[in-house]
């Protein structure tokens, strides 16, 4: 109907040529004159038809649409308008013009023919800018939505864009070499090859984005190391090309996001939604202060009020078993008797049991590791509830603050090498 409707428009216009051309003929110019003559008024009313009707649907028709965009409540009609989709749309018009009106204005087959090729690979760009618009506006659209904000949303649309574009790609090149679409596209299968080679990082990149969206390996703002690629920080940006990671010191690392599904990385989400984020440390003890307990030190020991129970229960377990196994107490190494480690082991699981800012419903433990030439280690393994960096790196320094500030009152020392002024001074 629009078609017809412009051919009829478009049919009186260039009648008004063909009585040029009569005039002309009747005038005694040559034929050949008047032709060419006639051909040239005829591209320039064809121009001049084009661009008014641009002009139009851009300062008429744009600002229509655009203006109920601004006063409707919703937002996505306003992020369509600012990301020029409509724009692109409306560009289409001068395209169908010279589509539709070429065969009427011109006579020669060449200039209709090139007009009207040239015509419709205006309209095939039109539609791939506008569809890429599109996909630009649909991925603000879902990333301000709370549900899709944590979504690979860019890569998807990002896809869509390629898919676009490379069907464009071929369907210019159809129209070019003036050959059918499904036939073009079915013979570039024996080139497939040399696409391959040509959108491997495209093609790379929309797998490894299946990949991480389908499994959901990676959200928009979680915290990943990378320590290859000295990535450590959190997610701003994932793309079809690149995974855009902010560390902590500010700096940006871009990183192919099929290296995160071939390789390993770090993603700290699990620990961000979690109870809590992880303290595992230890303090080196000097093994040469580690003894039994004899009973002053347990005296002692019992006015902590930490340790006052655990010192009354162990200290009645093992006396029932040395009884009931008849052990000489006057050889100290016969039986079992409390060390002044194990005692301090015991504090410190009673000290993290009870401090506030510990999880209680995740693991908590104190344990000996394997013995070096530095010492025991003596490791505290707990959960702090605040994950937040500063305020954690808060709690675990003053958790073990207290730690090493009472490592003297069981009698222990903790290792380190021996600096100058330790060592013995020797006058010569």
């Amino acid at each position: 109907m629009i078609e017809n409707e412009i051919a009829s428009r478009a049919t009186a216009l260039f009648g008004v040529v063909d009585k040029i051309y009569q005039f002309l003929l009747d005038a005694g110019v040559s034929p050949a004159f008047a032709s060419i003559f006639d051909e040239i008024i005829s591209m320039s009313l064809l121009f001049l038809l084009a661009y008014v009707a641009d002009i139009f649907s851009r300062l008429v028709v744009y600002k229509i649409v655009e203006r109920i965009a601004r006063y409707t409540p919703t937002k996505w009609d306003d992020i369509f308008i600012e990301n020029n989709v409509i724009r692109s749309v409306v560009h289409i018009v001068p395209g169908i013009i010279f589509l539709i009106a070429t065969p009427v204005a011109l006579r020669s087959e060449l200039w209709i023919s090139v007009f009207q090729k040239a015509a419709q690979i205006f309209i095939v760009i039109v539609v791939m800018k506008a569809i890429y618009s599109a996909t630009k506006a649909l991925t603000e659209i879902y990333s301000l939505n709370k549900e899709y904000s944590d979504k690979p949303i860019k890569v998807i649309f990002q896809i869509i864009a390629v898919i676009v574009y490379f069907i464009g790609g071929i369907a210019i090149l159809s129209i070019v070499i003036n050959k059918d679409f499904t036939s073009l596209f079915a013979a570039l299968g024996a080139s497939m090859a040399i696409l391959l080679l040509i959108f491997k990082d495209s093609i790379l990149g929309f797998v490894a984005g299946w990949q991480l969206s389908a499994n959901d390996m990676l959200r928009q703002g979680d915290w990943i190391t990378v320590p290859k690629y000295g990535a450590d920080g959190d997610v701003e940006e994932i793309s079809l090309y690149s995974v855009k990671v902010r560390n902590f010191d500010n700096t940006i690392t871009t990183l192919p996001p099929y290296s995160l599904v071939s390789e390993s990385f770090q993603n700290w989400r699990g620990m961000k939604e979690s109870g809590g984020r992880r303290v595992k440390r230890s303090v080196l003890i000097d093994m040469s202060t580690i003894r039994f307990c004899d009973d002053e030190m347990l005296d002692r020991f019992k006015k902590i009020s930490y340790l006052r129970d655990y010192i009354e229960k162990t200290e009645a377990e093992i006396a029932k078993y040395n009884a009931d196994n008849s052990i000489d107490n006057s050889v100290v190494v016969n039986g079992r008797r409390q060390t002044n480690i194990g005692v301090f082991r015991a504090y410190l699981v009673e000290y993290l049991k009870r401090h506030p800012e510990v999880n209680k419903n995740m693991t908590y433990m104190v344990r000996q590791l394997q013995p070096t030439e530095r010492g025991i280690p003596v490791e505290l393994y707990f959960f702090i509830s605040i994950k937040d960096w500063i305020y954690y790196e808060s709690v675990q320094s003053d958790i073990f603050d207290h730690v090493l500030a009472i490592v003297p009152q069981f009698g222990l020392k903790v290792f380190q090498f021996p600096t100058g002024n330790e060592l013995p001074y020797v006058q010569t």
